[in-house]
């Protein structure tokens, strides 16, 4: 079912999976659709699941200029309404996690539910804020992978890293407040050992109206690979049922109060 759609200057790639309700997955940055194997099976016997990637990512060309998070979920809201053609659920890892937000707060009418997996809003929560951007080292370790499906070739490989890089630089940037803009009922997910602080885990589950939250045990920034029964489990229960009237919430006020 793999096909390209041209979406403004981006040819996006997109594969399709399963039969009912849609349910896109955006992947992170400098991986591709490849990257959610371990989990696609279990969400394409529930959804019609989407694998779109991102300019620059797998086998969707890069264009000219930078990568920014605001043009990625351009992309997004634009496969969403020529494709899709109606509102999904989006899932996103780390970059798509973010991407997938943004989607939500600027285009609420096209997001049904949102699962935003190992993906922070701003640079204040970074774990290791002093790690270098090391675009040698990344080429070692995803490059051949990219090769393996880009039309642009291996070689093309630094050019995108040095863009995300660029972009990784700046971005996210957004403040806790900004958050408020997120309508859609959300699952906030990351490992115990991710790429963000738990103090920045919990500023987002606090400042996003309604999330729930899920720390995947025993897990590091590769959770939905590490331990993908459990975050398939975690996943599938939060899009397949309605949540539950907690018996004693202080968070959340229980049913029918204020």
């Amino acid at each position: 079912m793999a096909a390209y759609a041209q979406l403004g200057d981006v040819n996006t790639w997109y594969d399709e999976h399963g039969a009912g309700t849609p349910l896109v997955l955006l992947h992170g940055g400098l991986v591709d659709a490849r990257f959610f194997a371990p989990n696609l099976d279990a969400l394409a016997e529930k959804f019609h699941v989407y694998t779109p990637e991102r300019r620059g990512h797998g086998h969707t060309p890069d264009v000219p200029g930078p990568i920014t998070y605001q043009l990625m979920a351009d992309d997004t809201i634009a496969f969403l309404e020529q494709v899709v053609a109606e509102p999904a659920d989006l899932v996103g890892h780390s970059d798509g996690a973010f991407v997938a937000m943004l989607v939500a707060m600027q285009r609420p009418e096209l997001v049904q539910r949102l699962v935003l997996i190992s993906g922070g809003f701003n640079k204040s929560g970074e774990a290791a804020p002093d790690t270098e951007w090391d675009v040698d080292a990344i080429f070692d370790f995803l490059g051949p992978t990219y090769g393996e499906v880009s039309p642009d070739g291996i070689d093309h490989f630094r050019v995108v890293a040095t863009k995300i890089g660029e972009m990784a630089a700046k971005e996210p940037d957004l403040k806790a407040s900004d958050l408020a803009a997120v309508s859609a009922r959300t699952l906030v997910m990351f490992s115990d050992d991710d790429l963000v602080t738990m103090r920045h885990v919990v500023e987002m589950y606090d400042a996003i109206p309604g999330a729930e939250l899920a720390v995947v045990p025993g897990t590091s920034h590769f959770l939905t690979q590490e331990k993908p029964h459990l975050v398939n489990a975690l996943v599938l229960d939060f899009l397949t049922h309605d949540p539950v009237p907690t018996v004693a919430g202080i968070r959340r006020a229980p049913q029918g109060e204020e």
